[in-house]
């Protein structure tokens, strides 16, 4: 993939899942995230690996590497907000912003007029802090691909980069993406703590197939990540 910075005027053509179908599928999509809030947000923990999903409906993700020769895992931080989220083998440059729960009770998405921007779950664990601090981005909007639209093409071992407003970074390495279908959706399975007293780090988009029928994707994204280093 060429390398590139998702911004907010970033201006890009669709080449997934066609025209119109990101605003007609947020709905499904974000709301398969409730009962995994319920459930992460009583500190779920200890979850078991789950296995790397080939594809999404946008990009094949092969060649995933093993999980050996992982770097170690590093103190947490004190907790921060962060402001920009890196993903340097995506391109991605993407600013933060802090999201809650709208009035069903789901996390609320990025506004589809900032398609480059990544919503943080506020009510939840600030990222290098202990726990798993959660971050959504859209797959695509009516015209263009979005800020995740290439997120399962990540690799197990790559880096992901938070810049907070303390002056830190964050350092996450990727240890693993999951494609997740919609009516398998395990919330332990995609938020629990993977190591008690880790700083973890979760992304989520949408994924799968797009269903012409019902007008949604059949699956959601998800990205592991853990502390590993830190800078200023």
């Amino acid at each position: 993939m060429t390398s590139r910075d998702y911004s907010d005027d970033a201006r890009a053509t669709t080449t997934g899942s066609g025209s119109g179908t990101g605003r007609v599928t947020a709905g499904v999509a974000w709301a398969v995230l409730l009962l995994g809030l319920w459930l992460w947000g009583r500190e779920v923990t200890d979850v078991r690996q789950g296995i790397s999903a080939p594809t999404t409906g946008d990009v094949a993700a092969v060649g995933r590497p093993a999980r050996a020769g992982l770097p170690p895992a590093a103190a947490p931080l004190r907790g921060a907000r962060p402001q920009r989220l890196d993903i340097p083998s995506m391109g991605v440059r993407a600013p933060v912003v802090a999201r809650g729960l709208d009035r069903d009770g789901a996390i609320e998405p990025p506004s589809y007029s900032r398609p480059g921007a990544v919503g943080w779950y506020a009510g939840g664990t600030p990222p290098g802090a202990p726990g798993a601090a959660l971050f959504v981005g859209h797959v695509d909007t009516d015209t263009r691909p979005a800020v995740f639209y290439r997120l399962s093409a990540l690799r197990v071992g790559e880096t992901i980069r938070v810049i907070r407003d303390d002056g830190r970074v964050a350092e996450f390495t990727v240890d693993d993406v999951q494609v997740i279908g919609r009516d398998d959706f395990d919330a332990q399975r995609a938020y629990g703590v993977r190591q008690s007293g880790r700083a973890e780090l979760r992304l989520v988009t949408c994924g799968g197939t797009f269903d012409r029928t019902s007008r949604t994707y059949t699956a959601n994204v998800v990205v592991s990540a853990y502390l590993s280093g830190k800078g200023s």
